[in-house]
């Protein structure tokens, strides 16, 4: 475990904040109690050597910082008796916490209902208050986009868009939309269009949206609503062209899919701080640094949206979150 000098030192500061808008906040009610949420994404157990450690880590700083509630956003850990310590970790951790199914979570012939039972989720998709603020949660797998094109499946079915367009409506709280695959910036759902138009209808009572999946650190505005992209607690991946060693040789043996990435050096997270009182949301982040050569240094290209030091960073860094 780290101490919690060494917590602090690897802590990122947020961003300064800016004011919720006066529709949300009016949602509030009278319940102007702050809250806070640990976040993390991605840790991809059944890739890393380390996962255990890395939710650990997790979990400790979380611990010290009496958040309200834990939310891990997808691709996470099989549903199964071999990550049980890294399942049961996170679940005992907090007596409130949220999962989200991501794509890789039903890799090796696991199932969304093994998810669902395992890891101990109400559904799915569902709704979890915490204190003054509904959390939304979306599963982003859903089959049947008339837009597929192979791969795996990033889709919001009819049902669970009618769903989402029902909770909205009757919401009577400031809402957190939670997904595993973006609802806007790259990789974003098949039907994203549909899914920004309908928050940007009810955009007065959204705070933000949250996914992971990415493994960037970016954020975007459509709509009047907020969309954060929460980068993975444990690598970003470059595929085969760039596959390299970046520990030894019999930890890259024994973990074949290591190789494809460039890996964090500890486990990167974030904090998501509500402040009704003050009117401000903010998220801190953990900051950490590449083992081994990191995409730029291995020739990776850049994108327009893409870029070295920008979205792709070894970071979750602090954001300013308002209207």
């Amino acid at each position: 475990m780290q101490t919690r000098r060494l917590f602090l030192r690897n802590t990122v500061g947020a961003a300064l904040t800016l004011p919720i808008s006066s529709s949300v906040l009016a949602a509030f009610g009278t319940n102007r109690k702050p809250i806070t949420i640990g976040v993390i994404t991605d840790l991809h157990q059944d890739i890393m050597h380390d996962g255990l450690q890395r939710i650990q880590r997790f979990v400790a700083y979380m611990g010290k910082q009496k958040v309200d509630a834990l939310l891990q956003m997808g691709d996470f850990a099989y549903p199964g008796a071999k990550n049980k310590e890294v399942i049961e970790l996170f679940n005992q951790a907090h007596p409130v916490r949220m999962h989200v199914i991501g794509n890789h979570d039903t890799d090796a012939g696991y199932t969304k209902e093994q998810c669902i039972a395992y890891w101990g989720m109400p559904g799915r998709y569902y709704r979890q208050d915490v204190e003054s603020v509904r959390f939304l949660v979306l599963d982003g797998n859903d089959k049947g986009s008339p837009s597929y094109k192979g791969g795996y499946a990033s889709f919001i079915n009819t049902d669970q868009v009618q769903w989402l367009k029902t909770e909205l409506e009757q919401a009577d709280k400031p809402v957190v939309i939670v997904s595993h695959q973006p609802l806007a910036g790259e990789l974003a759902v098949d039907n994203a269009a549909e899914i920004q138009q309908l928050l940007g209808v009810h955009a007065g009572k959204i705070l933000l949206a949250m996914n992971g999946h990415s493994h960037l650190d970016a954020q975007f505005s459509v709509g009047g609503v907020t969309y954060v992209h929460i980068n993975s607690a444990s690598y970003y991946w470059v595929g085969g062209k760039f596959k390299h060693d970046s520990y030894p040789a019999n930890v890259m043996k024994q973990y074949e899919w290591i190789e494809y990435t460039c890996p964090y050096k500890e486990a990167i997270f974030a904090t998501l701080s509500i402040d009704p009182s003050t009117g401000k949301v903010s998220i801190a982040g953990m900051k950490s640094s590449w083992m081994g050569p990191s995409p730029q240094e291995l020739g990776m290209p850049e994108t327009g949206t893409l870029r070295h030091g920008k979205e792709i960073v070894a970071e979750v860094r602090g954001r300013k979150i308002g209207k």
